[in-house]
Protein backbone atom coordinates (compact mmCIF):
# COMPACT_ATOMS: atom_id res chain seq x y z
CA UNK A 1 0.00 0.00 0.00
CA UNK A 2 1.10 3.37 -1.10
CA UNK A 3 1.42 6.38 1.15
CA UNK A 4 -1.21 8.91 0.44
CA UNK A 5 -1.71 10.71 3.73
CA UNK A 6 1.24 13.69 4.60
CA UNK A 7 0.13 13.41 8.33
CA UNK A 8 -0.53 11.59 10.93
CA UNK A 9 -2.59 12.80 14.27
CA UNK A 10 -3.77 10.98 17.99
CA UNK A 11 -7.20 12.99 18.37
CA UNK A 12 -9.68 12.60 21.26
CA UNK A 13 -12.87 10.52 20.28
CA UNK A 14 -15.46 10.19 22.83
CA UNK A 15 -13.86 8.29 25.39
CA UNK A 16 -11.25 7.06 23.84
CA UNK A 17 -7.89 8.33 21.20
CA UNK A 18 -8.26 7.86 17.19
CA UNK A 19 -5.73 7.91 14.72
CA UNK A 20 -6.16 10.47 11.79
CA UNK A 21 -4.47 10.90 8.32
CA UNK A 22 -5.06 14.25 7.40
CA UNK A 23 -8.04 13.94 8.80
CA UNK A 24 -9.01 10.54 7.75
CA UNK A 25 -9.83 7.93 10.49
CA UNK A 26 -7.78 4.53 10.53
CA UNK A 27 -9.60 1.40 10.65
CA UNK A 28 -8.34 -1.90 11.64
CA UNK A 29 -8.02 -4.62 9.09
CA UNK A 30 -11.80 -6.25 10.05
CA UNK A 31 -12.82 -2.45 9.26
CA UNK A 32 -13.67 -1.16 13.03
CA UNK A 33 -12.14 2.23 13.98
CA UNK A 34 -8.86 2.09 15.52
CA UNK A 35 -9.52 3.84 18.70
CA UNK A 36 -7.35 3.44 22.08
CA UNK A 37 -7.53 4.23 25.81
CA UNK A 38 -4.99 6.38 26.23
CA UNK A 39 -3.39 9.15 24.90
CA UNK A 40 0.75 7.99 24.29
CA UNK A 41 -0.99 4.68 22.86
CA UNK A 42 -2.23 6.86 20.34
CA UNK A 43 0.52 8.92 19.75
CA UNK A 44 2.84 5.92 19.32
CA UNK A 45 0.69 4.70 16.52
CA UNK A 46 0.46 7.93 15.06
CA UNK A 47 4.59 8.18 14.85
CA UNK A 48 4.29 5.09 13.26
CA UNK A 49 2.26 6.25 10.03
CA UNK A 50 4.04 9.23 10.49
CA UNK A 51 7.40 8.19 9.66
CA UNK A 52 6.49 5.48 6.83
CA UNK A 53 8.08 5.58 3.36
CA UNK A 54 6.27 5.64 0.15
CA UNK A 55 5.25 2.75 1.12
CA UNK A 56 3.60 0.84 4.04
CA UNK A 57 5.79 -1.59 5.54
CA UNK A 58 3.58 -3.17 8.77
CA UNK A 59 6.58 -4.81 10.33
CA UNK A 60 7.79 -1.50 11.15
CA UNK A 61 4.78 -0.66 12.89
CA UNK A 62 4.13 -2.90 15.68
CA UNK A 63 1.94 -0.66 18.16
CA UNK A 64 -0.43 -0.26 15.30
CA UNK A 65 -0.77 -4.23 15.18
CA UNK A 66 -1.03 -4.68 18.82
CA UNK A 67 -3.81 -2.38 18.54
CA UNK A 68 -5.34 -3.82 15.57
CA UNK A 69 -5.51 -7.34 17.02
CA UNK A 70 -6.58 -6.16 20.19
CA UNK A 71 -9.75 -4.78 18.34
CA UNK A 72 -9.96 -7.14 16.57
CA UNK A 73 -9.36 -10.22 17.92
CA UNK A 74 -9.08 -9.75 21.80
CA UNK A 75 -12.32 -7.50 22.11
CA UNK A 76 -14.42 -9.42 20.47
CA UNK A 77 -13.48 -12.57 21.94
CA UNK A 78 -11.87 -12.15 25.15
CA UNK A 79 -12.79 -15.25 27.11
CA UNK A 80 -10.92 -17.59 24.52
CA UNK A 81 -7.53 -15.05 23.95
CA UNK A 82 -7.43 -15.74 27.86
CA UNK A 83 -7.72 -19.10 27.64
CA UNK A 84 -5.07 -19.26 25.11
CA UNK A 85 -2.40 -17.27 27.38
CA UNK A 86 -3.37 -18.76 30.75
CA UNK A 87 -2.65 -22.09 29.25
CA UNK A 88 1.16 -21.93 29.28
CA UNK A 89 0.60 -21.99 32.72
CA UNK A 90 0.81 -25.74 32.44
CA UNK A 91 4.25 -25.76 31.13
CA UNK A 92 6.00 -23.17 32.20
CA UNK A 93 9.68 -22.65 30.88
CA UNK A 94 10.68 -21.85 34.98
CA UNK A 95 9.51 -25.27 35.83
CA UNK A 96 11.75 -26.82 33.55
CA UNK A 97 15.92 -26.95 34.87
CA UNK A 98 18.50 -28.52 33.00
CA UNK A 99 20.27 -31.63 35.57
CA UNK A 100 23.53 -30.76 34.08
CA UNK A 101 26.08 -29.10 33.69
CA UNK A 102 26.14 -27.75 37.24
CA UNK A 103 26.56 -23.92 35.78
CA UNK A 104 23.85 -24.09 33.98
CA UNK A 105 21.55 -25.23 36.51
CA UNK A 106 22.90 -22.90 38.72
CA UNK A 107 22.30 -19.94 36.42
CA UNK A 108 18.85 -21.35 36.23
CA UNK A 109 18.40 -21.02 39.18
CA UNK A 110 19.65 -17.85 39.88
CA UNK A 111 17.68 -16.13 36.78
CA UNK A 112 14.35 -18.46 37.20
CA UNK A 113 13.91 -19.03 40.88
CA UNK A 114 13.55 -15.18 42.17
CA UNK A 115 10.56 -15.07 39.34
CA UNK A 116 9.11 -18.71 40.90
CA UNK A 117 9.34 -16.97 44.24
CA UNK A 118 7.57 -13.53 43.26
CA UNK A 119 4.44 -15.77 42.04
CA UNK A 120 4.72 -17.82 45.10
CA UNK A 121 4.54 -14.93 47.26
CA UNK A 122 2.26 -12.95 44.94
CA UNK A 123 -0.63 -15.52 44.81
CA UNK A 124 0.45 -17.97 47.72
CA UNK A 125 1.13 -20.99 45.71
CA UNK A 126 3.87 -23.84 44.72
CA UNK A 127 5.20 -25.26 41.68
CA UNK A 128 6.02 -28.84 40.73
CA UNK A 129 10.08 -28.08 39.21
CA UNK A 130 11.33 -30.44 37.41
CA UNK A 131 14.59 -31.78 35.41
CA UNK A 132 14.42 -32.22 31.86
CA UNK A 133 11.66 -31.89 29.45
CA UNK A 134 8.94 -34.81 30.59
CA UNK A 135 5.83 -33.21 31.45
CA UNK A 136 4.92 -32.55 34.63
CA UNK A 137 1.51 -31.43 36.12
CA UNK A 138 1.07 -28.74 38.03
CA UNK A 139 -0.88 -28.29 41.16
CA UNK A 140 -4.55 -27.32 40.37
CA UNK A 141 -4.75 -24.52 42.61
CA UNK A 142 -1.07 -22.87 41.09
CA UNK A 143 -3.20 -23.32 37.72
CA UNK A 144 -6.44 -21.74 38.93
CA UNK A 145 -4.48 -18.74 40.38
CA UNK A 146 -2.36 -18.17 37.32
CA UNK A 147 -5.67 -18.62 35.26
CA UNK A 148 -7.26 -15.77 37.59
CA UNK A 149 -4.30 -13.39 37.73
CA UNK A 150 -4.78 -13.56 33.61
CA UNK A 151 -8.52 -13.18 33.46
CA UNK A 152 -7.63 -9.84 35.94
CA UNK A 153 -5.65 -8.08 33.26
CA UNK A 154 -7.20 -5.54 31.42
CA UNK A 155 -8.12 -6.39 27.98
CA UNK A 156 -5.68 -3.98 26.35
CA UNK A 157 -2.45 -6.19 28.19
CA UNK A 158 -3.70 -9.30 26.20
CA UNK A 159 -2.08 -8.93 22.71
CA UNK A 160 0.99 -7.83 24.27
CA UNK A 161 1.09 -10.74 27.07
CA UNK A 162 0.22 -13.32 24.74
CA UNK A 163 2.82 -12.39 22.56
CA UNK A 164 5.69 -11.98 25.71
CA UNK A 165 4.43 -15.58 27.11
CA UNK A 166 4.62 -17.14 23.47
CA UNK A 167 8.38 -15.73 22.31
CA UNK A 168 9.44 -16.20 26.03
CA UNK A 169 7.47 -19.56 27.17
CA UNK A 170 6.84 -18.58 30.32
CA UNK A 171 3.25 -17.09 31.97
CA UNK A 172 4.64 -16.42 35.20
CA UNK A 173 8.20 -14.45 34.14
CA UNK A 174 5.11 -12.02 31.85
CA UNK A 175 3.13 -11.68 34.99
CA UNK A 176 6.16 -10.59 36.91
CA UNK A 177 6.34 -7.87 34.34
CA UNK A 178 2.97 -6.92 34.18
CA UNK A 179 3.08 -6.07 38.16
CA UNK A 180 6.33 -4.42 37.74
CA UNK A 181 8.80 -6.98 39.45
CA UNK A 182 11.21 -7.53 36.57
CA UNK A 183 12.12 -5.68 33.56
CA UNK A 184 11.48 -6.56 29.82
CA UNK A 185 15.57 -6.77 29.03
CA UNK A 186 16.06 -9.16 32.20
CA UNK A 187 13.27 -11.07 31.53
CA UNK A 188 13.91 -11.79 27.98
CA UNK A 189 17.60 -12.25 28.97
CA UNK A 190 16.33 -15.17 31.93
CA UNK A 191 13.84 -16.13 28.93
CA UNK A 192 16.39 -17.19 26.38
CA UNK A 193 19.00 -18.32 29.02
CA UNK A 194 19.63 -21.82 27.13
CA UNK A 195 19.72 -20.19 23.86
CA UNK A 196 22.98 -17.69 25.63
CA UNK A 197 24.24 -20.87 26.85
CA UNK A 198 24.38 -22.91 23.55
CA UNK A 199 26.19 -19.72 22.06
CA UNK A 200 28.85 -19.77 24.82
CA UNK A 201 29.57 -23.28 24.74
CA UNK A 202 29.70 -23.41 21.14
CA UNK A 203 30.20 -20.30 19.44
CA UNK A 204 27.51 -17.94 18.30
CA UNK A 205 25.81 -18.93 14.99
CA UNK A 206 24.31 -16.77 12.94
CA UNK A 207 21.74 -17.88 12.07
CA UNK A 208 20.91 -18.31 15.76
CA UNK A 209 21.92 -15.05 16.32
CA UNK A 210 19.56 -13.38 13.69
CA UNK A 211 16.46 -15.38 15.15
CA UNK A 212 17.72 -14.78 18.46
CA UNK A 213 17.64 -10.76 17.72
CA UNK A 214 14.28 -10.86 15.97
CA UNK A 215 12.74 -12.57 19.15
CA UNK A 216 13.80 -9.99 21.27
CA UNK A 217 12.70 -7.14 19.10
CA UNK A 218 9.39 -8.58 18.81
CA UNK A 219 9.38 -9.12 22.60
CA UNK A 220 10.26 -5.58 23.67
CA UNK A 221 8.24 -4.50 21.44
CA UNK A 222 5.06 -6.59 23.30
CA UNK A 223 6.74 -4.95 26.50
CA UNK A 224 6.32 -1.62 25.09
CA UNK A 225 2.44 -2.28 24.53
CA UNK A 226 1.51 -3.55 27.75
CA UNK A 227 3.42 -0.67 29.18
CA UNK A 228 1.47 1.79 27.19
CA UNK A 229 -1.66 -0.22 27.96
CA UNK A 230 -0.83 1.24 31.72
CA UNK A 231 0.92 -2.17 32.99
CA UNK A 232 3.01 -0.86 36.35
Amino acid sequence: MKRFWKEAQAVADGEGWAIRLDGRPVRTPMRAPLVVPHAAMAQAIAAEWDVQGEEIDPRTMPMTGFANATIDRVLTGPGAFRGQVAAYAESDLLCYRADEPEALVARQNDLWEPLLDWARGRFGIEFAVTAGIVPVDQPARTLAALRGAVEALDPWLLAGAATMTQLGGTLVGTLALLHGATEAEALFDAASLDEHWQAEQWGEDAEAAARLAERRTAFLDAARWCALAGAR
